[in-house]
């Protein structure tokens, strides 16, 4: 398998991270949440876990050497929860097969999969937001496995407000 320098499987635990982040973000959001909105003319969190799923789709698309950017409008809340473990899981079902890297994986990195992380941050925060806070956590001790990118993840190991 081509992971020269480990930097594929540098990929694969970032996007295990974004999944175990996200994944904390996405759990237990209220009814209404998807549509709260800060202010006039920012995105409402469905539309930043679209965007979302479309950068970590674009990642793919970069690696596969077939690059296309797709802007989804978001539908219903669960389906985008859905498809972003399901975008997960195909771009890291990439990087864990024999098939060649088309792309550099800096670039995947400081392109789509930043982004990525950046908007989970948003998420988050917006979760606080809107009055239904994700507890912080030391995730340096969290249990985060290259491959691990679905909705099942482990415990946390130290949560606080």
């Amino acid at each position: 398998m081509n992971r020269s320098d480990g930097k594929r499987e540098m990929l694969r635990h970032t996007l295990a991270t974004l999944a175990y982040r996200g994944g904390k973000a996405l759990r237990g959001a209220p009814p209404g949440f998807a549509e709260y909105r800060v202010a006039d003319g920012t995105r409402c969190p469905i539309e930043i876990l679209a965007h979302i799923c479309d950068l970590v789709d674009w990642a793919l698309s970069i690696a596969a050497g077939d690059e296309k950017w797709n802007e989804t409008r978001a539908a219903v809340w669960d389906g985008e929860v859905e498809r972003f473990f399901t975008a997960m899981k195909a771009l890291d079902d990439f990087l864990a097969a024999d098939r060649h890297l088309e792309a550099d994986p800096e670039r995947l990195f400081q392109g789509p999969i930043a982004d990525a992380l950046t908007h989970v941050g948003q998420l988050t925060m917006l979760r606080r937001l809107a009055g239904a806070p994700v507890k912080g956590e030391n995730y340096s001790l969290a249990e985060v496995q290259a491959g691990r990118v679905g909705p099942v993840q482990s415990a946390p190991k130290r949560e606080f407000y």
